[in-house]
C-alpha cells in the first residue's frame, strides 16, 4: 500500500527544497517575471552548488526486481521536490539548468552509450541544459500528427520541419526530436532523435513572448535539411524494428509523458498553495473576524486546501506506482488534468479575495498567469480524459 507518511529522507528533501525555494527563488521572482529572463549570474550559482531540473531520474512504470521496488523512490522525491520549487516560482524552476523534459527519453529509450554521453554533460563547471521538442503548429495535443521529417540517406537522416512551444529550446545543448519517417505509417513511423546544439540545418528561429511563466525560455525550432547521425537515433535501429508492437517515437513520447505528467501537476500544486498560502495570511491580517467577508473568505479558503490536498494525493499515487515499477498512465493522466483544473480555480478565487490589491505587480496575479498552461500543456485536459478513458473501456475492447 501507499503511505501517506514521508520517510526521513522524503522529509529532508522536502525541508531542503522549500529552504532553496523561500530563499533564493521567491525573493527573484517578480523581477524576473518583469525581465523576462532569470539573470545569468544567479543561475551560474545555482549550477556550482549542483542545483538542476534533471528530471531522467523521475522514470514512468517500467520492470523492476523486488529489492528495486522497495528502494525507488525517484518519482516520490521528484514530485515534492518541485511542489516547493514551484511554489517558490515555476518559471524559474523550469529554468534550472539540467535535463529537464529531455531527460526521462533519453534515460528511458536511450541507449548507455547515448545516455552516458548526453546526460553526463550537467556538471558544476557550466550550466547547460536539454530539451524536449514534440509540439508543432498543426500537432499539439495529438502528437501522432506530426509532420516534421525524418529522410533515411548514408549515415543518418535529414530532417525537415518546426517545433513551437519548446522550453529551454533557445539554449539547450541537446533536443529530442520527434519525426516520421513514413507518414503513411501513422504513429509507427515516427522517429525520437537527439538533435545537438551546432548542427547545420538547426536554429532557434524565435523566442516566445507569453503571458505567463515570462522568465523561463520558450523557443520555436527549425530543422532545414538537418542531418543527424544513426547514432543519434534515440534507442537506435535495435528499438524501432518491427517486433509485435511495432515501438516508434510516439511510444517514446507517451512514455515520457507518464514520467513528466505528475512533475507537471506537482508544479501547478505548488503554485496554488503559494496563492492558497498568501491569500490565507492577507485574510487573517485585513479582515475583521465577525464580519461577512471574512465567513465568505474562510469557505473560499477550506475549499481550495481540500482541491489542494486532493490533487496532491492523486500526483502521490502516480509518483508512487512509477517507483513501485507499474504502468501509471491513467494516474498520471488524472493527477495533470485535476492538479492543472483546481490550481487555475484556486488561483481566480485568491485573486477574486485579495480584490484590486492583487492586480497591480501582485505576486498572485502573477500566479494566476502562470498556472493556466499547467491546463494546457503536456496535453490538455481533453487529452487527459481521453488516456482515462480508453484505459476504462480497454477490458471492453471498446475504441475510444
Amino acid at each position: 500500500m501507499i503511505s501517506f507518511e514521508l520517510s526521513e529522507q522524503q522529509k529532508q528533501i522536502k525541508e531542503m527544497t522549500h529552504w532553496f525555494a523561500k530563499n533564493e527563488i521567491r525573493p527573484i521572482a517578480m523581477e524576473a517575471d518583469k525581465l523576462g529572463k532569470v539573470p545569468d549570474e544567479w543561475l551560474d550559482n545555482v549550477n556550482k552548488m549542483g542545483i538542476h531540473l534533471n528530471t531522467s531520474s523521475f522514470g514512468g512504470g517500467g520492470k523492476t526486481s523486488s529489492k528495486e521496488k522497495k528502494e525507488r523512490e525517484g518519482n516520490r522525491m521528484g514530485v515534492l521536490a518541485t511542489e516547493e520549487m514551484a511554489w517558490g516560482d515555476p518559471a524559474i524552476t523550469l529554468s534550472l539548468p539540467g535535463a529537464g523534459l529531455g531527460g526521462p527519453p533519453v534515460q528511458s529509450s536511450g541507449t548507455p552509450e547515448q545516455q552516458e554521453r548526453f546526460l553526463s554533460i550537467f556538471t558544476k563547471d557550466k550550466p547547460r541544459w536539454g530539451a524536449y521538442a514534440l509540439t508543432e503548429p498543426e500537432a499539439g495535443s495529438d502528437a501522432s500528427g506530426i509532420k516534421t521529417t525524418a529522410k533515411k540517406v548514408d549515415g543518418g537522416y535529414i530532417l525537415n520541419g518546426q517545433k513551437i512551444f519548446i522550453t529551454n529550446g533557445g539554449r539547450a545543448s541537446w533536443v529530442v526530436v520527434f519525426a516520421t519517417v513514413d507518414s503513411t505509417l501513422g504513429r509507427a513511423g515516427q522517429r525520437a532523435f537527439v538533435v545537438e546544439k551546432g548542427t547545420p540545418g538547426y536554429s532557434c528561429s524565435k523566442l516566445v513572448k507569453k503571458m505567463g511563466l515570462r522568465a523561463n525560455e520558450t523557443a520555436e525550432l527549425l530543422f532545414e535539411d538537418c542531418f543527424v547521425p544513426d547514432e543519434n537515433l534515440l534507442g537506435g535501429e535495435k528499438l524501432y524494428e518491427a517486433s509485435g508492437n511495432k515501438p516508434s517515437g510516439f511510444q517514446v513520447a507517451m512514455k515520457t509523458f507518464d514520467s513528466t505528467r505528475p512533475i507537471v501537476a506537482s508544479m501547478a500544486i505548488g503554485i496554488a498553495r503559494a496563492a492558497y498560502e498568501y491569500t490565507l495570511e492577507f485574510v487573517k491580517q485585513e479582515y475583521p473576524k465577525s464580519g461577512e467577508l471574512f465567513r465568505l473568505a474562510s469557505e473560499t479558503l477550506a475549499e481550495a486546501e481540500q482541491d489542494i490536498s486532493a490533487a496532491r494525493l492523486l500526483t502521490w499515487e502516480a509518483a508512487w506506482k512509477a517507483d513501485q515499477g507499474k504502468p501509471n498512465a491513467k494516474e498520471a493522466a488524472m493527477c495533470k488534468a485535476y492538479a492543472g483544473q483546481i490550481s487555475l480555480q484556486v488561483c481566480s478565487k485568491c485573486l477574486e479575495i485579495l480584490g484590486p490589491i492583487g492586480l497591480n505587480n501582485h505576486l498572485v496575479e502573477k500566479l494566476y498567469r502562470d498556472v493556466k498552461i499547467f491546463d494546457i500543456f503536456e496535453g490538455t485536459n481533453e487529452i487527459q480524459h481521453l488516456v482515462v478513458a480508453r484505459r476504462q473501456y480497454a477490458p471492453y475492447e471498446i475504441r475510444v
